[in-house]
């Protein structure tokens, strides 16, 4: 059946009008109501397309036999450059996405135009608090209004129509390094949003708030906090005391924050009704720092079972025990129905940053299988029996390890999808080689990086010979694999990691963007690549589809970011700096998109360099810029390009952007408070040594 947008715009409005003041006793009838009216016409209404987040559309007017038709239909330049990795949603013919800095547009589906857009102004120096860029994964749709995290910790209820603000709630303690990316779930009449920060020392929790009002329903914590300070009042007391307590060591790991930030992977269960999310890691990642290298430290690392009308647990399956790689759990979850034995099972499938593929009986949290998708050097395999990875001899690092997957993990926060035509999931996944070697004088900085293990341990490429072999050991894949028979169906192999989510539809195609700026269309059978655009920048976002006036659309955020487009030095040639787009396409589509911008020369000076200077502003830079603009500054532009910064001749503005801080609003904090004048001077001594071997590797 069609529902025509006024047909729905009637009854979301009858439905709005009908819950105002609703109770829990209700609330299960008007989310299905609420569901049923914005599900059915356009067909992605929720972050996932639906609320089993299979990343799935069920159009297929698009497919293997016309992909190669498919062209531009329109594109809306946005004012915000940095990393953009919302999915966006669309209702009653309206598409609604976020973008970087935590701004939100409301666009016309048809016809590409704007109709409002709102910044929630998110200070300048919030940046600073964030280990990952200044991104946000997209927003949720209910009872006529759009929901909202911004990096800085507000949760924000906006006038579906208008735009303007309904409500708005601090979510954290903005004196710790909290942040919000996520998007949020509704479920049951409440909105559910957990935040970031674990990296840099805060402990993590995910709370409910009436959906309404923005009064707080209830707050799940995922880690013991400080004994001194009694229960924390919350749903999550009870669980942390019987069962997550006895599994933490020491009388100093809540002055580290501990970790276990819910900052992404939340999926209401309709059917089961319950709430299942995704656990971050520890905070320090080593665990002999955290926890005296004891103890299964729950619940980092686990897949927790929630009830979302009071926040009470339910169950919880804890894939990486004791965590200390850095293996979050808060990849995206897909809930499927699926024969397994040949019987039916509800499953709950997962495949988090520790390289396991992971299929849970989801009514219960038991597991029915679990085998490596990539390679995997922390652990063989995972022991049915127990449940828990079995090891390998030098998996916590006691001496340097060259981990895979490394901390960047086999696969991040990019959907993977699943169609329920082939019965395969689409992995986004990578390969991205670590060196693990302990702080031996870690010391606890609050609001910094906190890993207890040394980032800097391993040399950095600086010859071309260098760069050649890190490139080959830096790889992407996307894997179609079988979740019953536990193996890869097929792989399609980039020659980059950090490529975008994806999209499987029932017209037999996989989506994917790369991070070389390219949006592909695959054979969902067999990977067979059938179709590609230049994207001009690289594509991070997982797209989604939606049909309106009989035609089927296929949208995706291009604008490359996030935090490893931060950090990892870029291999692969300069880079243009440009605003992220949002790209819609459809059969016979004929735009065209304008020339991308230049690349900046490098910023070359005749001034003569010392040597130690050089040599203390190599360690400074690794210890306090690397972060943002990569290793060895090879930055691939998502923030500037320093070797290419006009300030970098000049020392009076370099001073007035790193001691001064006229950059501060635009995320570019003062370090006058971390390092002295000639440390900033050595810091650009070793910057200008950077550019020119850059411009000595372009002549050969």
């Amino acid at each position: 059946m069609t529902i025509t947008r006024a047909a729905l715009l009637a009854a979301t409005l009858a439905i709005s009008a009908c819950s105002q003041g609703a109770s829990n006793s209700d609330a299960a009838a008007e989310d299905q109501q609420i569901a049923a009216a914005v599900q059915d016409p356009a067909g992605w209404a929720l972050a996932g397309g639906t609320s089993m987040e299979q990343h799935y559309g069920s159009a297929d007017e698009i497919n293997t036999s016309n992909v190669q038709q498919l062209g531009l239909a329109w594109s809306l330049d946005l004012d915000t450059d940095r990393g953009q990795e919302a999915t966006p949603i669309i209702v009653n013919g309206v598409i609604y996405t976020t973008t970087a800095w935590s701004k939100v547009i409301a666009v016309d589906a048809l016809t590409g135009k704007q109709k409002w857009q709102y910044d929630p102004e998110v200070p300048g120096p919030a940046a600073y608090k964030g280990c990952c860029d200044v991104v946000n994964r997209g927003a949720a749709f209910y009872d006529g209004k759009i929901y909202f995290g911004t990096f800085d910790g507000r949760l924000i209820a906006l006038d579906a129509a208008t735009g303007k603000p309904v409500w708005s709630v601090l979510t954290v303690d903005q004196r710790k390094p909290y942040t919000i990316t996520g998007a949020p779930r509704i479920a049951r009449g409440k909105v559910i949003i957990g935040n970031g920060g674990a990296d840099l020392g805060v402990r993590g929790y995910v709370t409910a708030y009436d959906a309404q009002t923005g009064k707080q329903a209830w707050r799940f914590y995922t880690v013991p906090g400080d004994p001194a300070a009694g229960p924390d009042h919350a749903a999550s007391d009870d669980v942390l005391a019987s069962k997550a307590k006895p599994t933490w060591f020491g009388n100093k790991y809540w002055t580290y924050g501990g970790g276990g930030t819910v900052w992404d992977a939340i999926v209401y269960d309709e059917e089961l009704n319950r709430l299942y999310i995704g656990v971050g890691n520890g905070s320090p990642w080593n665990q002999r720092i955290r926890s005296e290298g004891k103890g299964d430290n729950l619940f980092l690392s686990s897949i927790v079972a929630l009830d979302p009308d009071t926040g009470k647990y339910l169950w919880h399956y804890q894939e990486t025990p004791g965590e200390t790689w850095d293996f979050t759990a808060t990849q995206p979850i897909i809930l499927a129905d699926i024969k397994i034995a040949g019987k039916p099972r509800k499953v709950l499938m997962h495949a988090p940053k520790n390289g396991f593929f992971y299929v849970l009986d989801r009514s219960d949290g038991k597991l029915i299988s679990a085998k490596n998708f990539v390679p995997t050097t922390w652990a063989t395999s995972i022991d049915m029996k127990t449940g828990r990875p079995v090891e390998t001899f030098n998996a916590r690092y006691l001496k340097p390890e060259m981990a895979l997957p490394g901390s960047p993990g086999a696969h991040n926060w990019q959907p993977m999808a699943y169609s329920p035509k082939t019965g395969l999931v689409y992995i986004p996944a990578q390969s991205i080689p670590f060196l693990l070697t302990e702080d031996k004088r870690f010391q606890f900085r609050q609001g910094r990086w906190n890993p207890g293990v040394d980032l800097n341990a391993a040399p950095l490429p600086d010859t071309p010979e260098a760069i050649k072999a890190a490139r080959a050991a830096l790889k992407g894949s996307l894997i179609a694999w079988d979740p019953v028979a536990q193996k890869a169906a097929w792989s399609v192999q980039h020659d980059r990691p950090v490529n975008g989510g994806v999209l499987a539809t029932a017209g037999g195609l996989v989506f994917q963007g790369q991070a070389a700026g390219q949006f592909s269309a695959y054979d969902a059978a067999n990977g067979r690549e059938l179709w590609k655009f230049d994207t001009q920048s690289g594509v991070v976002a997982a797209p989604m589809t939606y049909k309106l006036g009989g035609q089927q659309y296929v949208a995706v955020l291009a604008g490359y970011g996030g935090a490893m487009a931060l950090a990892l030095p870029n291999l692969n040639g300069p880079r243009p700096r440009m605003n992220g787009r949002l790209l819609v396409f459809k059969l016979g589509g004929k735009e065209v998109l304008p020339p991308k911008p230049e690349v900046p020369p490098l910023a070359i000076t005749q001034e003569v360099l010392s040597p130690t200077a050089v040599m203390q502003g190599q360690k400074l830079f690794a210890d306090n810029c690397s972060g943002c603009h990569a290793g060895a500054a090879m930055s691939s532009n998502v923030v500037p390009d320093l070797r290419r910064s006009g300030a970098l001749p000049n020392a009076a503005a370099w001073k007035a952007i790193l001691i001064d801080g006229v950059l501060s609003e635009r995320g570019m904090v003062s370090f006058k408070d971390k390092l002295t004048e000639p440390e900033i001077e050595a810091i650009r001594s070793y910057v200008q040594k950077q550019a020119r071997s850059q411009a000595q590797r372009d002549k050969q």
